[in-house]
């Protein structure tokens, strides 16, 4: 089972897309915190996979995707946009797949790769938000765009089973 931590924009936002995913088997929502200038928690997730069904490079790639990664806006210090490493080797590994997805955007990434020193989990309370709660405003608002990314550009590791695709028009 591999372990990596994600951060980027709002954590019911990550953790859904994240638990949206074929090999995902959990996802842990919270704050996180590194190390340096990064010394203060951020919302990010803990995404525990099946690396024989997912790999690292995928869900960095997704998480690219999915969270304004090259937009150094003034809420970066709650939303940090980073690749939190856990595992050795990791950083290395996210360092070079970061580079490799570079064409990609037309604009220079900002997502940072830092060693994961701590996690606080957010409230029980909101913990799986999205799955819970997919006909509030915020989820049709913020979380549903980004489900509509991974069904349009990553439809064949998305878990079809997750009910609340259903309601996603493409």
């Amino acid at each position: 089972m591999g372990k990596i931590a994600l951060g980027g924009g709002c954590h019911w936002c990550t953790e859904a897309v994240f638990q949206s995913l074929k090999g995902v088997e959990k996802v842990e929502q919270g704050f996180v915190k590194s190390t340096g200038s990064n010394d203060s928690f951020s919302e990010a997730v803990i995404v525990h996979f099946d690396a024989a069904l997912i790999g690292l490079r995928d869900l960095i790639e997704i998480h690219l995707h999915t969270h304004k990664s090259t937009s150094d806006h003034a809420m970066r210090q709650k939303y940090r946009s980073a690749v939190y490493t856990i595992s050795d080797g990791q950083g290395d590994e996210a360092q070079e797949i970061i580079q490799r997805l570079q064409p990609e955007f037309q604009e220079k990434l900002i997502t940072e790769v830092l060693p994961f020193i701590a996690f606080k989990p957010s409230e029980d309370q909101f913990s799986n938000y999205y799955y819970q709660n997919p006909q509030r405003p915020f989820c049709r608002q913020y979380i549903q765009p980004k489900l509509k990314v991974l069904l349009k550009r990553f439809k064949d590791i998305v878990n079809s089973e997750k009910t609340a695709f259903a309601s996603i028009e493409v």
